[in-house]
């Protein structure tokens, strides 16, 4: 800053403008004034009976359908309404008579008398209507199984009970719930109350107006319907009313109407159950409606707000949570009704001692705990006044744990409470830079520094606080004395919070009616206040209150209102008059007055200044005795630099002065107005005082002037504007801020400029600290780097990049030098000592993501988008490169400021990567990789892949790894071997964005969301973490200070907070296993021992394909002369690609990344310029050779989009067949029968076309072609990898199929096949990876194909010939493709923020893409588009990632509507006509009205979404990733993720599963004895019963949180078997065996034999015994009739049993005793053969089989398993397939004790069966091929429909029929040749 006569030390620095910034999009804080409730009309009071109202006898008010009847109750002795009939929506009662008319009853408590008929279900729906006209609808019902809810419409489960003492009553308290489902035999009457206005408020935070309609549907007895605003209870007695019992207060009797009959001596709570929901008693959830465990206490008041109610600590389910979550998540706190009893909450208090920081009480995570208000002295029973840290935290956190009340006093929870203490925040402003104040002491300032207030003593630098708001805060203001100060939050739910300065304390918070507040104004008493903001439709709005009775505990009241046109810049109290007001603004000076609640206003005549845009104004001080109050002059400033005295009594203006920059060598002067040429000084901001005038102006110059403006006094220059200036109360000080986050005071007395506060302009990416000289680093988005002191927290160097962002900050842990990363890809190193540049590092391209120095200094690393990780050599001041890995770390696991982490000793470095699922250990000096962990794995019960998204070191001797995963996870790594140790779940509602360990290993910070957590680290307590808030943005880093006495969290501004642990008081604890020399083998550090350990059990871990590029590895050598770190080509795939070329492009900007071009001669490949890359044809070449392809240069490293829609292969580790041996034609022995199974890993896989009935849909490699009326299958073979999707024309005679590449080629296969007879006639060869989309054209004479986000190609091809017409290379991902109906030559494509409009140009043979890029609507933001559809009337509608629906106008190309349709993202649209389908990754599709859509394309922009009306939903089984409907969208088929097919009708609101399979992988199949079923079992944990005739499933067995490992059919016993007995026995990986009954469909027993999990299972013949094999090599033998176990065979202790199967014997034969002859085979190649009479209990080791193997397995990946069978057609001889010396089968004879017969084998086996009817024999190979053998010639015959590893197939006991298994999918095949 310059001063006039400058003091030293301070020079001109930069001027940097802070861009605007808005709110974070968080909600407002709760505790607002509810609105009053609805009051009914007389006639309604004090009750209403609905059924005598409205004549329901007479059916002319009301409606009925099928079986109603009026009948007589004996025991009620009146007349009930039975409703029956076996469909719901058949049978009811409706009120009113149609749905136009409503019933209009506006009591807040809806009374059903009613009973459920016995062993039946009901239905009842009931409409209502909220304030703002929207209809909701609430139903319950017996026939719901859980809570469902969507924005119209609430569904609660129903739980009849029953007569107290009955079986059913018994059952329900033996399993501690209620038994859900049809009601019991003696279900009793029900008086059901139903709070309309608090399930309203609770579950979807509307305001309840009235009830619509009531829709009782069968089957059910209903005696009466009736309204009340009051509480009737039963347990009241008209003599306890009357006798003002206290207990019944707010609690009324029940009148007669509503009574039931009560029989003397009898109580009524033993003859009816009484239900009142929502609850208000604490043992029931909030999902289902269901009757208290003890009869309603008489004397509960009634709360009059329910979210004042206290809800006591439920059992609540993820429906409800996710419900309640929206509402209740964190609100402020609320001024308390006077008189309201101190009560124990379950719902906890956020205490605040101030100045310390908000923390929360961990209230959803794990449980809840119990906190209770002090009394103050002389406190008679009213809630004290809220201060500024009693913030309401409602967390009802996504968990499946039992949220549980908990008492203080004998909870052990972390300590000390709280453990951090907020010290000081760094950092002014948010909303604006603009509000600063003197408190009246003139010893502090107050200003706000984003949701946080923020008081600082200027002598002292200390800092209070106040907290509250949720979101920045928008405007502040004092009252005269400074006891009173108000402040506003920005939003669209702005509020305003009155506090009582003095104590902190919060007396009221209330809405405004604003969106946006953007001034504030208090009288000097404090009892008007005053605000300016804009409305909903962004007019002016001006609003008053009255603020008079908050001090005394009363609340804040509107005094008046009034809408404006003009612009208001600034508005202010007169200090002399409560009632009048001045305003300012561009064109306008305007002054109001209050009078009679009306709020007016008059403008002030400004002659020729009246197009001035006006800034601020002030008040002349001072008062003369001689004049009245109100004669004062107004100053007001302007842009221009014009002064205005405006005479305030006789409201006209007495002069005016412009203020014109200084001349050259002169002071500043002043002229009267237009006088002088020239701009004027543009001023933003005046203060006045008594004695002198302070403005502040654009140029960044704070000037003192004489009230006459005769000439400066005093001025200081700002490297920014002044926003604000503001004279202290004294007249001694002049406070100033800068839009530059700057905040100051001159002092006028010493001409000293005092800086209080310097701010980051932006959000703060990453800092970094270091403790030898106490100073903090931070990077933010305003393109610096700031250092600072972190005693005094004052800013010691800034440095500023122009073009440049920094992303990542490290300190050297020794030297007094900085590192900073860019997102160039730049990395700089900077001596601080020097304030130097020491050396800048190339080695990336793309932004930096991690860096970081190792702990004793010797190394740095580095990370960027790209994957590539470098490591530098610090031993000298300059760093140099030691080594360079591409590829490396994840490039799709999001940007972050601590990607790269180093353990303690320096000695292991860990991060993301190569992909976000994989977790990498590398040694820290050599980068030699030491481990991966795949985190996808660790969770089997997940249906969704975990990803890693943090990773932290803990304390060396701990040895242990942390990690964040996307599901809200803390896995705790073993960093040695990579075995999970255990895990802590959940941590935060969004993933985990930074960890952190204290050096002693006893606490841990984590930071989520706007939160920061304190955990600890050994989890022993019951509650275990506690939560701190305060940020207003994401928390981007958290960590430790060095000495461990402090924290600092980083997001929206700097905290530093007090850490109040004691210090540790002995070394960790000895559960501390690993020591520092066990970490890595080969203490002495050498590469060799450290390479040995890759030698662990996760040697590869599984990738998703070609998502993982090869690591490039250069080291610094490599690099001399060139430009490209990668300089050496991956020679494997330069092979692949004859004729390629590799090069790097230098000095381009776009191609600063490795760069392959390959161009390649095709046939019928024809090129026209494409966007963004140039194509050209040599002069001298022919127009009849074929042209060149030549794509644009394209980066190796694509990141996958953040969008589902996009198909990723599952990755396989088996690879396709070298060789096949196809049968002959006409010589099948094997017809592919049936596929079981749909690919929901597909996208749009899945065509169906309602004209001519084609369906089809794949799995696998496999296309199947299923007739809807039979079932009947064909199945289209053509393709050797998984197919990503389909395509039909519109004729529906052409399919198109795409899928990877095949062994051997370097494109991907897009087959086009002939419907008719299912030939393929075409295969297309042109995208490199995946194929994402196709789309035929209307007239189906184009087909366009779509590549991936890695190939980002757009290929058209001609569907006559199959030509390549034209290929484009497009610059971002594009996610979705379609034709338009209207015309051949236009079709859209989305992507990344942007709609592209394309048109085909053709002349003669050549076609020209000509596209149009449409962005999306700002209001979108950073969205992706994901899925697109064509409507009727030239619209296009495009889903988004965020839950978005766009419109757009295809004529203008321009989106004029949107609207919210899901809280997921939108992968599937379709549409017909007026109706509009969207299907969602949260697993809904929803069918829309959008009728009114086309008529909404003339507002433009200004359309509203209102007209679009959800017409209905269904929830399916998982994410939607195909649909195809009818041209009515009547009905329709909707594949889901989770394998499903499902036939939708929106007519009958019915949804049937169509087609189904495992999810997962399937881990066995197996016949029925008859044939007519079969049953799988797979990795989810079911086991499912196929019929083989239909291929339907019968029934399925699922068994949570367990995997299903094996199964068996019990074989048919000797005597006659009927359906009865049939059974099924399956082992889990628990080490469970359940025993399930297929007619029953019930399990019948369970056992538990092995501690392990079971890997094989087998009856014995007569099906009398279970055999089942464990992991850990142990055999058990178990009598299902008694579940014992009998016994234990360890002779394979050690090694997993593979095969367990028994064949009957000659009692006698092979000398020794049993009718029965079973083997057992087990991994290390050893078979055992066992004699058996389990009836003699004799079980006799016959022969022991060991088969050799050599040393190593070469080439293989993981052992091929062993297997053993009975040959079938030669008795006492078995098979044998294995590892082994040779690949082959053999053949061994139990009676000569040797091999007899080699079978030669391609491949080692994975899978085995043997025909028991012919001489077949099935092998299955990991190069996924079926290979039938004829034995003994040998004849071989190979199959192919697998795309993955046929690692199961079984005969079927005919041999006529044979099952086998890749992966999840099953094939049926039929002998034909027996």
């Amino acid at each position: 800053m310059e001063i006039t006569g400058v003091p030293p030390g301070l020079g001109r620095l930069r001027t940097r403008r802070i861009p605007s910034t808005g709110g974070n999009g968080g909600r407002p804080g709760g505790g607002t004034v509810p609105p009053p409730i609805p009051v009914p009309a007389a006639w309604q009071r004090p009750y209403l009976n609905v059924f005598k109202h409205f004549r329901v006898e007479e059916w002319k008010r009301s409606a009925r359908e099928g079986d109603v009847a009026a009948l007589t109750d004996a025991r009620l002795k009146g007349t009930v309404y039975r409703i029956r009939g076996s469909v719901p929506a058949s049978s009811y009662l409706q009120l009113p008579q149609t749905g136009t008319q409503s019933l209009g009853l506006a009591g807040r408590y809806l009374y059903l008398l009613f009973r459920p008929m016995p062993r039946k279900h009901f239905v009842v729906h009931l409409d209502v209507t909220t304030e703002e006209n929207q209809v909701v609808r609430i139903s319950f019902s017996n026939l719901f199984k859980e809570f469902k809810s969507t924005a119209t419409w609430l569904q609660f489960p129903f739980v009849c009970g029953a007569a107290k003492g009955s079986v059913y009553d018994c059952a329900a308290r033996a399993s501690r719930r209620d038994l859900v489902g049809a009601a019991p035999a003696d279900v009793r009457w029900t008086c059901l109350v139903l709070d309309l206005h608090s399930i309203l408020s609770l579950y979807l935070n509307r305001r309840y107006s009235h009830l619509k309609s009531v829709k009782l549907c069968s089957n059910l007895l209903v005696k009466n319907l009736c309204t009340s605003d009051l509480v009737f209870d039963p347990d009241v007695t008209f003599s306890k009313a009357r006798q003002a019992d206290p207990a019944c207060r707010g609690v009324a009797p029940m009148p007669r109407e509503m009574a039931f009959p009560v029989p003397k001596g009898e109580k009524w709570h033993d003859l009816y159950d009484y239900i009142r929901f929502p609850s208000d008693r604490s043992k029931l959830p909030y999902d289902s409606i269901q009757k208290s465990c003890s009869g309603p206490a008489a004397g509960g008041q009634v709360s009059e707000d329910p979210i004042r109610q206290l809800p006591q600590p439920v059992t609540l389910t993820k429906a409800v949570r996710d419900r309640l979550s929206l509402i209740h998540q964190i609100t402020s706190p609320k001024a308390m009704p006077r008189r309201c009893p101190v009560i124990t909450k379950s719902i906890p208090e956020v205490h605040l001692t101030a100045p310390g920081p908000p923390r929360a009480v961990p209230a959803g995570d794990e449980e809840l705990e119990k906190n209770q208000r002090p009394h103050s002295a002389g406190d008679t029973g009213q809630s004290p006044a809220v201060s500024d840290g009693s913030i309401h935290v409602y967390a009802h956190q996504r968990s499946k744990r039992t949220i549980r009340a908990v008492r203080t006093s004998s909870e052990e929870r972390l300590l000390p409470d709280p453990i951090l203490k907020l010290r000081m925040i760094i950092g002014f402003g948010g909303c604006s830079t603009k509000w600063a104040l003197w408190t009246r002491n003139n010893a502090a300032v107050v200003y706000p520094c984003h949701a946080v207030i923020v008081t600082l003593q200027i002598q002292t630098g200390e800092q209070r606080f106040f907290i509250g708001h949720t979101d920045k805060v928008s405007a502040l203001a004092f009252n005269g004395n400074s006891t009173l100060l108000a402040s506003a939050q920005a939003g669209t739910l702005s509020v305003v919070r009155l506090w009582d300065f003095p104590t902190g304390n919060c007396l009221s918070v209330f809405k405004t009616h604003v969106h946006s507040l953007l001034s504030l104004s208090f009288s000097y008493s404090g009892a008007v206040l005053c605000g300016v903001g804009k409305d909903g439709h962004g007019k002016t709005m001006v609003v008053v209150w009255n603020a008079a009775q908050v001090t005394r505990g009363g609340e804040v009241a509107v005094l008046a209102k009034a809408h404006t046109d003009v612009d208001i810049q600034a508005l202010k109290i007169a200090f002399f008059d409560d009632t009048r007001m001045v305003s300012c603004g561009r064109d306008n000076v305007r002054l109001w007055r209050v009078r009679s609640g009306a709020l007016r206003s008059c403008p002030v005549n400004l002659g020729e200044y009246h197009s001035l845009e006006f800034t601020d104004l002030a008040f002349e001080e001072g008062h003369a005795a001689e004049r009245e109050p109100e004669d004062r002059t107004l100053f007001v400033c302007s842009k221009s630099g014009h002064v205005l005295e405006v005479d305030y009594k006789n409201v006209c203006m007495r002069s005016a002065r412009r203020l014109l920059p200084a001349r050259p060598r002169g002071c500043q002067r002043q002229d009267k107005a237009g006088s002088g040429a020239g701009p004027g000084i543009a001023i933003n901001c005046i203060s006045i005082s008594s004695a002198f005038c302070a403005t502040g102006s654009e140029d960044g110059y704070l000037r003192l002037w004489p009230l006459d403006f005769s000439a400066v006094v005093l001025e200081a220059e700002h490297e920014a504007p002044v926003s604000s200036v503001c004279i202290s109360p004294d007249s001694r000080k002049v406070l100033c801020t800068t839009a530059a986050g700057n905040l100051g005071y001159l002092d006028i007395q010493s001409r000293d400029y005092n800086t209080l506060m310097r701010s980051h302009e932006d959000s703060i990416l990453a800092f970094s600290v270091e403790g030898i000289w106490k100073q903090m680093a931070t990077v933010s988005q305003d393109n610096t780097i700031r250092v600072w002191d972190l005693v005094s927290m004052q800013q010691l160097y800034d440095f500023a990049a122009a073009d440049e962002m920094p992303c990542a900050v490290a300190f050297h842990p020794t030297q007094q030098i900085l590192a900073c990363g860019f997102d160039s890809g730049m990395v700089r190193t900077f001596s601080l000592a020097a304030s130097d540049l020491l050396v800048e590092h190339k080695q990336h391209r793309t932004a930096i993501t991690g860096l970081t120095f190792s702990p004793d200094g010797n190394f740095m690393f580095s990370s960027c988008l790209q994957g590539t990780l470098a490591l530098y050599s610090c031993m000298a001041q300059k760093s140099h490169v030691l080594r360079v890995l591409g590829n490396v770390v994840a490039r799709d696991a999001g940007n972050g400021p601590d990607a790269l982490v180093v353990s303690g000793d320096s000695r292991l470095l860990a991060f993301v990567g190569p992909s976000k699922y994989v977790v990498t250990v590398m040694e820290a000096c050599s980068l030699d990789e030491l481990l991966r962990v795949d985190i996808s794995t660790l969770d089997l019960n997940s249906t969704a892949l975990d990803s890693a998204v943090r990773v932290c070191f803990a304390p060396v001797p701990r040895g242990e790894l942390l990690v964040s995963t996307s599901s809200n996870k803390i896995l705790m790594l073993d960093a040695k071997t990579g075995r999970l140790v255990r895990e802590v779940s959940p941590v935060h509602k969004l993933s985990c964005s930074s960890l952190a360990l204290s050096k002693d290993g006893r606490y841990l910070l984590t930071a989520g969301d706007k939160v920061i957590k304190v955990w600890d680290y050994q989890m022993r307590f019951d509650i275990n973490f506690q939560v701190y808030i305060g940020h207003s943005e994401p928390v981007r880093q958290v960590a430790f200070t060095p000495d461990q006495r402090h924290i600092i969290s980083v997001g929206d501004a700097v905290f530093l907070w007090d850490f109040l642990a004691l210090p540790a008081e002995r070394s960790p604890p000895a559960g501390a296993h690993s020591s520092e020399s066990a970490l890595l083998p080969g203490a002495d550090g050498s590469s060799e021992k450290l390479k040995d350990a890759s030698e662990t059990p996760r040697q590869t871990v599984p990738l998703p394909l070609l998502s993982s590029p090869p690591c490039l590895d250069v080291s610094s050598v490599h690099q001399a002369g060139c430009q490209s770190i990668f300089s050496e080509s991956d020679k494997e795939e330069e092979a692949g690609l004859p004729g390629s070329s590799r090069m790097v492009a230098n000095g381009d900007k776009d191609a600063s990344v490795l760069v392959v071009e390959s161009v390649r001669n095709e046939e019928l490949v024809v090129v026209r310029p494409k966007v963004r890359q140039e194509s050209s044809r040599s002069p001298g070449e022919s127009a009849n050779e074929p042209r060149k392809e030549t794509k644009s240069p394209k980066s190796q490293c694509s990141v996958r989009p953040d969008s589902y829609r996009h198909f990723t292969p599952r990755f396989k580790a088996s690879v396709p067949p070298q060789s096949f041996l196809s049968p002959p034609a006409g010589s099948e022995v094997l017809k592919l029968k049936a596929v079981i199974g749909y690919n929901g890993n597909g996208r749009g896989n899945m065509v169906w076309n309602p004209d001519t009935g084609f369906f089809a849909y794949t799995c696998g490699c496999v296309i199947v072609v299923e007739d809807l009326h039979s079932g009947s299958q064909n199945h289209w073979l053509g393709h050797a990898e998984e197919i990503s999707t389909l395509a039909v024309s519109h004729d529906a005679q052409v399919l198109a199929s795409a899928s990877g590449k095949r062994n051997g080629d370097s494109h991907c296969q897009i087959c086009i096949w002939n419907v008719q007879d299912g030939a393929c006639t075409a295969s297309l060869f042109h995208h490199e990876t995946q194929v994402q989309a196709m789309a035929f054209s209307r007239d189906d004479r184009f087909l366009v194909t779509l590549g991936d986000y890695s190939d980002q190609t757009i290929a058209l091809w001609n569907t006559y010939t199959y030509e390549l017409m034209s290929s484009t290379r497009i610059s971002e991902p594009v996610h979705d493709v379609a034709f338009s109906p209207l015309s051949h030559r236009e079709l859209a494509c989305v992507g990344k923020g942007a709609v592209m409009f394309w048109l085909l140009e053709q002349q003669g043979a050549d076609v020209n893409l000509k596209v149009h890029r449409a962005p999306a609507p700002d209001m979108l933001g950073p969205a992706e588009l994901t899925s697109l559809c064509y409507g009727a009337d030239t619209l296009l509608y495009s889903g988004t990632n965020s839950g978005q629906i766009c419109v757009w106008d295809t004529k203008t190309n321009c989106c004029f509507m949107t609207w919210e349709a899901d809280e997921g993202e939108i992968g599937v649209l379709v549409c017909r006509r007026n109706r509009l389908v969207s299907g969602s990754n949260a697993k809904r599709i929803r069918l829309w009205a959008v009728a009114a859509v086309p008529e909404l394309r003339l507002k433009g922009p200004d359309a509203r979404s209102s007209s679009v009306l959800l017409e209905h939903e269904i929830t399916l089984d998982g994410t939607i990733v195909s649909a195809a409907f009818d041209d009515s969208l009547e009905m329709g088929i909707v594949g889901t993720t989770a394998g499903t097919l499902w036939y939708i009708n929106w007519t009958e609101s019915t949804s049937i599963r169509l087609i189904s399979g495992h999810k997962n992988k399937v881990t066995e199949v197996c016949f029925s004895p008859d044939e007519t079923h079969c049953a799988t079992c797979g990795e989810d944990g079911s086991v499912r019963i196929w019929s083989l005739g239909s291929m339907e499933l019968v029934v399925q067995f699922q068994v949570l949180n367990q995997s299903c490992q094996c199964l068996a059919w019990k074989p048919c016993p000797i005597v006659a078997w009927g359906a009865e007995s049939q059974h099924v026995v399956a082992g889990y990986s628990d080490g469970t065996i359940r025993v399930f009954s297929i007619s029953r469909t019930e399990m019948e027993l369970k056992m538990h034999p092995h501690a392990v999990a079971l890997t094989a299972i087998a009856y014995s013949t007569d099906g009398e015994m279970i055999l089942s094999g464990g992991k850990d090599g142990l055999v058990a033998v178990s009598s299902p009739r008694t579940g014992m176990t009998i016994r234990v065979l360890a002779d394979h202790k050690g090694s997993p049993i593979t095969i367990l199967q028994c064949t009957r014997k000659q009692y006698h034969d092979f000398g020794v005793e049993g009718g029965e002859l079973w083997l057992a085979t087990s991994s290390d190649r050893r078979v055992s053969i066992w004699a058996s009479d389990w009836l003699k209990d004799k079980c006799e080791l016959l022969d022991w089989l060991s088969f050799p193997a050599p040393a190593g397995p070469e080439g293989l990946s993981s052992l091929p398993p062993s297997l053993a069978a009975f040959c079938p057609w030669e008795p006492g001889t078995l098979v044998y397939v294995g590892f082994g010396m040779q690949k082959e089968a053999l053949f061994y004879s139990l009676r000569e004790k040797q091999v007899v017969e080699k079978i030669s084998l391609p491949y080692f086996a994975t899978s085995l069966s043997l025909s028991p009817a012919a001489r077949f024999m099935a092998v299955g190979f990991g190069e996924r091929l079926l290979r039938l053998l004829r034995c003994p010639a040998s004849d071989a015959q190979d199959y192919a429909g697998h795309d993955d590893a046929v690692h199961l197939c079984r005969f079927a006991p005919s041999g006529r029929r044979l099952l086998t298994a890749s992966h999840s999918a099953v094939l049926v095949w039929e002998l034909t040749d027996s």
